[in-house]
């Protein structure tokens, strides 16, 4: 019996795992159980859920995509403080991570 990776059995189809391996890209997946792959993702998703989407009934999908995107730019990236990063917003992380990469 021919069997596939487990990663591909359980997270993808092949043939999007063809497609990556053609486009030089790896893919996100642990192994089976293990959940940190995901953790700063399902952490953004469950704040963006519980700060901005279930607070506001959207009219439209075009209304929720660009509150979302606005709140994404102008609050999240810019002011939200990040335990992750020093309680810091991720804008001041990623310039002051770009200053020291241009000054190396």
């Amino acid at each position: 019996m021919l069997q596939r990776p487990v990663e591909l059995a359980n997270y993808m189809s092949v043939e999007y795992a063809s497609l990556l391996g053609e486009l030089g890209l790896r893919r996100s997946v642990g192994r089976t159980g293990i959940c940190f792959d995901n953790a700063m993702a399902e952490s953004f998703f469950g704040v963006l859920k519980n700060e901005r989407v279930s607070r506001v009934s959207y009219p439209s999908r075009d209304a929720a995509r660009r509150d979302i995107t606005r709140y994404i730019e102008f609050w999240y990236n810019r002011k939200r403080l990040h335990s992750a990063v020093g309680y810091r917003p991720p804008r001041e992380v990623h310039a002051e991570f770009e200053e020291l990469r241009l000054a190396a």
